[in-house]
């Protein structure tokens, strides 16, 4: 079966990450100016994560494939950035740098929730990943403090506090998601 439009856009986000990455290397061996194209990139990414999900939904090109790639590609780019921009910006002694505790809270949860996806998958079969109100948030306030290190936004700590608090609530959520499913598979069988 060919891919649809929505897969071939998530594909193309999964491919942006190691671009991403080269450009960012690039950036901090002493030519910042490429950092401007590590944020286009970064941007292309994420709003083409939007595209490909209203594609999906609208267009009915919802696949299996399209539910494992497209968080997939999310988390590859956002732990991508946290971490480039961590290094990047403590090498370079930046104003506003991501700092270590919110990359390990944000890389923390995402493990957690991969490590809880892959339990259900194991258990059940079959998983079906549906993003809460609170995941959107959560992935809204995150790719905006990505984005307020790169333009150095002075207020970055605020927008930090509360993606931080919106990914504690989420990924509470989440896991109270997957437990209860775990428990309801359970007593169904017996």
């Amino acid at each position: 079966m060919a891919l649809n439009l929505a897969n071939k856009i998530t594909i193309a986000r999964i491919i942006a990450v190691p671009v991403f990455i080269a450009v960012m290397l690039y950036s901090g061996q002493g030519h910042a100016e490429f950092l401007w194209i590590g944020l286009a990139v970064y941007l292309l990414a994420e709003v083409s994560d939007v595209v490909d999900g209203h594609i999906a939904r609208h267009f009915r090109q919802k696949t299996r494939a399209g539910s494992i790639l497209d968080p997939l590609a999310d988390k590859m780019l956002f732990i991508s950035a946290l971490l480039c921009l961590y290094h990047i910006g403590r090498d370079a002694g930046w104003a506003v740098q991501m700092p270590l505790w919110l990359v390990v809270a944000f890389v923390a949860r995402d493990v957690i929730l991969i490590l809880g996806a892959l339990l259900l998958q194991v258990h059940f079969g079959a998983l079906e990943v549906k993003p809460n109100a609170w995941g959107k948030l959560t992935a809204f306030l995150q790719a905006l403090c990505v984005v307020a290190v790169f333009i150095q936004l002075p207020l970055a700590l605020w927008i930090w506090w509360a993606a931080l608090a919106a990914t504690v609530v989420s990924g509470i959520i989440y896991m109270q998601e997957g437990i209860k499913r775990l428990n309801d598979g359970h007593h169904a069988g017996h």
